[in-house]
């Protein structure tokens, strides 16, 4: 198949057939998993703080410092967490937490050593946001920040703060934020030292096809020079609760641009439904749309929940959600190894 050009991903979002277009996608996946495995994770997020300075207009989960309801776990409550996830039977901790100005990067090489010295454990953490901001605070380059964290037991980073990879979106949103430039570079320079990453993208904040196509593009073309992303995870903007406020995008919009992200982004091996914004039923429809994975049980989750929308799974539910959607569970690790497959009987 030729490479989609950004006029025929823009064109797909606006005109294309979905059914037509969620079964090219299948085709797709298909071809790059002819054993019809689906896969998930066990992990939990942890987020060790909610005092943050960007203040984006679409989080309902931030708080400024001193604000009723602003936290910063202790090192112990975070290590309890790991122990809990270990103990039911997760093989990931994702740390993820706002710009607090009162924690310097000896906090966090100094936590992901605790945690590694304590737990076999896979490390996946920290957004490009936080990686620019620890630079920031450290006077660093951002090579050295990611250098330092990487020594200390840091495995892969998450692509979280991505939103939309346009600026212009991004001034709307959250104009406090890390620029798209920025987040490409972090990724980039994660990239160079082998850290892997993620991939990810918020569509559903008044942004045009175009833009999103502008985002799948600027992904696609950094995956062509680097390689280090294992996967792309899409999920729509949850506006209860937010400054930003609107509506939440239909299931068939979210379907619809999935299918699109599996076609454009062709150097990228895995795609990731979202059941945790779009709830189970339409979480199992992304495998006929281009998934090949559908995310984590999710021991813990806690930015999403904030703006009123909580989907709650269990590893026997995926299991059940991917096998009637006709296909092999298979529990993996961030690596995506399989570690199980849970076939019938």
């Amino acid at each position: 198949m030729n490479r989609l050009r950004a006029s025929e991903g823009i064109s797909l979002l606006e005109n294309g057939d979905i059914l037509e277009l969620g079964q090219a996608a299948d085709q797709v996946r298909r071809n790059l998993f002819p054993g019809n495995v689906v896969t998930f994770i066990v992990d939990r997020n942890i987020n060790y703080t909610n005092i943050c300075e960007s203040e984006c207009r679409f989080c309902a989960f931030y708080r400024k410092a001193g604000e009723a309801g602003a936290y910063l776990l202790s090192k112990e409550a975070i290590l309890q967490k790991v122990e809990a996830t270990k103990a039911a039977g997760g093989t990931q901790i994702m740390l993820q937490g706002g710009l607090n100005k009162e924690l310097g990067l000896g906090y966090y090489t100094d936590l992901l050593h605790t945690i590694k010295q304590k737990f076999a454990i896979t490390i996946h953490s920290f957004s490009p946001t936080e990686i620019l901001y620890m630079a920031k605070q450290s006077g660093h380059s951002i090579a050295r920040v990611l250098s330092e964290l990487k020594a200390a037991g840091l495995d892969s980073l998450p692509g979280g703060g991505a939103e939309i990879l346009v600026d212009e979106v991004r001034q709307r949103v959250s104009p406090k934020k890390i620029s798209a430039e920025d987040w490409l570079a972090v990724m980039a320079a994660a990239h160079k030292i082998g850290l892997e990453t993620t991939a990810t993208m918020v569509i559903g904040m008044g942004e045009t096809y175009a833009q999103r196509i502008e985002h799948m593009e600027k992904v696609r073309a950094l995956q062509e020079q680097t390689g280090g992303f294992r996967a792309f995870i899409m999920w729509s903007y949850q506006p209860g609760n937010t400054e930003l406020g609107g509506e939440k995008v239909s299931s068939w919009e979210y379907l619809r641009t999935l299918a699109v992200a599996r076609l454009y982004l062709d150097n990228f091996r895995h795609v990731q439904g979202s059941w945790v914004t779009q709830g189970k039923e339409i979480g199992q429809l992304t495998l006929a749309f281009g998934a090949d994975d559908l995310g984590s049980v999710m021991l813990e989750e806690n930015v999403v929940k904030a703006a009123g929308t909580s989907h709650h799974m269990t590893a026997d539910k995926m299991v059940g959600l991917i096998r009637a959607a006709g296909k092999i569970p298979a529990q993996r690790d961030t690596e995506y190894n399989i570690i199980k497959y849970f076939k019938e009987g």
